[in-house]
């Protein structure tokens, strides 16, 4: 490309992006209009803000330049852009302002509703003296929107952030992101309308276009900057203000990049060929586009291949619900554009959408120590074997829920605890862990059930709606890959169509195997290994497995298997089965040396006495409190032992 090449990756942030910052809430119901939507998906939106996620997501360091209101929705935006890996230290936090809000609807593939909620809202109070000198002088690049040229305040406020960057040599790019509807020009229910010719409108954008180094829009968003609804006009009149890089965004046809003189015909420019993909919803293509081609001029790719990387990112994200959660990130990217032929339904991709979900950052748990009072008839037999009453139980839960957090503080295990709870028994002990840091896991399946059948009902689609996303879908299932075809065709597609809910809902999905009628070890870790090769060929691929703890000599292939066929899962943890302290002691040490094994997720062993005294009447609740944090720190301690001496304890079990 002929405009200045970035500066040197050396300065800490690649993209400060300025501009829109706002909740978007996207009707569910595609087809619908919007006046008969029902329910509506919460997602990170505004067009800047989408870039900085998209970006971010792509292994830039982007940064967000914007204010949010000091409410929840603001605070939803910025933890949303941070665990994206987005610095949000220059997103301000404005008192008296809400969070700016749009609500959209997918009629059909021409027709997007489009409501935007901004009258006095947030980050269109951007401030001048918002604008950080240091930070702008820390920046490779500056990508403002045209939407914060509109009004007098983020006009000021941007052309400070120009001329700032200017100074310091931050290369700079304008998205024009023409909404009329911001700009007073028409209805404020015609949010979706792209075009409407207005002169001040022109003249406005023109006062500006001469500081950028790039300027990137649809072929309507250059008709408003150029003055003129014939595509080379208007791209003459921009080059004779500017001397920038001009992307035109052409839609199916992938884009056009023109330096220097503009052609007679936009065709016999520079025109790079996007995918074809069938459209679901267009909103925030042209913000993946950005995000791509950011990604690939910031890192110095050739032209040919930042508009390869705009055009996948724009495709891919227009066959998606939703605009920053269909970004897509790197190694998804490069499967796109390595698939010979294309790909004509991304959405529809099992590989693709497995890298999509597995790009998602999600907090690391490298060991985790998890205690499990899920269960269900257990807890009910307890009850009833000392004629305590079962109303009782949930009372039980909620103080469990009580010792794994005395343990967390005691021993500062913040970022290792967590808990299996089923909602039963322990819905209020769910809400309660809700929202700390923890790993929570919670039951779906009939206890005992063979073959697999849910709680619910089989509709488990619908039971994840309610689910708060941290929560994990724990799955235990009696799988045995040498039964008869015909008996497991029932288990197989109840696992298959919890496996396919669980990647719409969003949440991770752990399965716990335990194959049934082993007799020894040694059988138990053949048929373990063979059950999960079984369920990988199926193409369920579980964020988490949980197993009976393997021999020393098992570990190998199962590290081996999950390596092969999904590298990007999250680990195993080892069950309990109410074994001893020293059986589990052994499991532990054996998987030292394993490079999946994350830590365990044990119950009975734990909970089962003080459980009985406690529902028996014989001890108070800081008692019951006290006796099962006791068990629970006895068992981590169990672990950690096994992690710092395993030889020692390995070569005890093989005495024994």
């Amino acid at each position: 490309m002929q405009s200045p090449a970035p500066r040197s990756a050396a300065r800490p942030i690649d993209v400060a992006c300025l501009g829109r910052l706002a909740v978007d809430l996207y009707a569910q119901q595609i087809g619908a209009r919007l006046e008969d939507a029902t329910s509506f998906a919460k997602y990170l939106g505004g067009s800047s803000a989408n870039v900085a996620f998209g970006t971010a997501r792509l292994g830039l360091r982007s940064a967000m330049l914007s204010r949010v209101g000091d409410d929840h929705m603001g605070r939803f935006l910025t933890e949303t852009l941070q665990a994206e890996g987005c610095d949000v230290r220059q997103v301000k936090i404005d008192p008296d302002r809400l969070t700016a809000l749009a609500i959209l609807g997918i009629k059909d593939r021409e027709t997007f509703p489009l409501l935007f909620y901004r009258e006095n809202c947030a980050d269109m109070a951007l401030a001048d003296t918002d604008i950080d000198e240091d930070f702008i002088a820390s920046c490779r690049a500056l990508a403002i929107t045209g939407t914060h040229f509109s009004q007098p305040g983020v006009h000021a406020a941007s052309t400070r952030a120009i001329q700032l960057a200017r100074k310091h040599d931050v290369r700079t790019v304008l998205d024009i992101d023409y909404r009329p509807v911001l700009w007073g020009l028409t209805g404020r229910g015609e949010g979706e309308r792209r075009f409407v010719a207005a002169e001040h409108v022109t003249a406005h954008l023109q006062g500006i276009l001469g500081g950028f180094d790039v300027i990137v829009g649809t072929e309507e968003e250059f008709h408003i900057a150029g003055g003129s609804e014939d595509l080379v006009a208007a791209l003459r009149a921009v080059r004779g203000i500017s001397a920038a890089t001009l992307v035109v965004k052409r839609g199916p046809l992938g884009c056009s990049v023109i330096e220097g003189a503009v052609p007679d015909n936009v065709d016999d420019a520079l025109t790079y060929r996007g995918s074809r993909v069938e459209v679901l919803n267009v909103l925030g293509a042209g913000d993946a586009f950005l995000s791509g081609f950011l990604a690939g001029w910031l890192r110095g790719e050739s032209v040919e291949r930042a508009c390869a990387f705009a055009n996948a990112c724009g495709a891919i994200v227009v066959s998606r619900h939703g605009c920053a959660p269909a970004m897509p990130g790197r190694a998804e990217l490069d499967a796109f554009l390595a698939r010979e032929g294309g790909v004509t339904r991304p959405d529809q991709d099992a590989e693709l959408a497995h890298l999509h979900r597995t790009a998602v950052p999600r907090k690391p748990w490298h060991e985790l120590y998890v205690f499990a009072f899920d269960h269900r008839v257990p807890f009910f037999e307890l009850a009833r074997d000392v004629g305590a009453d079962e109303a009782r139980l949930p009372r039980l839960k909620n103080l469990l829920v009580d010792a794994v957090a005395a343990t967390e503080q005691a021993g500062k295990l913040h970022g290792h605890v967590g808990l299996l709870c089923d909602d039963r028994y322990g819905q209020d002990a769910l809400n309660a862990a809700t929202g700390r840091g923890w790993w929570i896991g919670r039951p779906v399946e009939v206890s005992g059930s063979n073959p697999l059948e849910f709680e619910r009902g089989r509709s488990i689609g619908s039971q994840l709606v309610a689910w708060p996303r941290e929560h994990v879908i724990k799955c235990l299932v009696a799988f045995d890959p040498d039964a008869d075809p015909l008996d497991r065709v029932e288990q197989e597609t109840q696992l298959r169509s919890l496996y396919d809910a669980a990647q719409l809902s969003g949440h991770e999905l752990l399965l716990e195997v335990i194959p049934p009628g082993c007799t020894s070890q040694a059988q138990r870790d053949e048929r373990v290994l063979r059950s999960l090769k079984r369920i990988y060929n199926l193409g369920i691929r579980p964020d988490w497995w949980k197993l009976c703890p393997p021999a020393s000599d098992a570990w190998g292939a199962i590290d081996a298997l999950i390596q092969e066929r999904d590298p990007h899962c999250r680990g195993v943890l080892l069950l309990g089965l109410n074994a001893t302290a020293e059986v589990l002691g052994d499991g532990f040490a054996n998987a030292a040396a394993s490079e999946t094994c994350r830590g365990f997720a044990v119950g009975r062993t734990i909970f089962a006495e003080p459980a009985r005294e406690w529902l028996a009447g014989r001890i108070d609740d800081a008692t019951l409190v006290a006796r099962a944090r006791a068990s629970f720190e006895a068992m981590i301690a169990l672990w950690r032992g096994s992690r710092q001496h395993p030889g020692a304890r390995a070569k005890e079990g093989a005495a024994a």
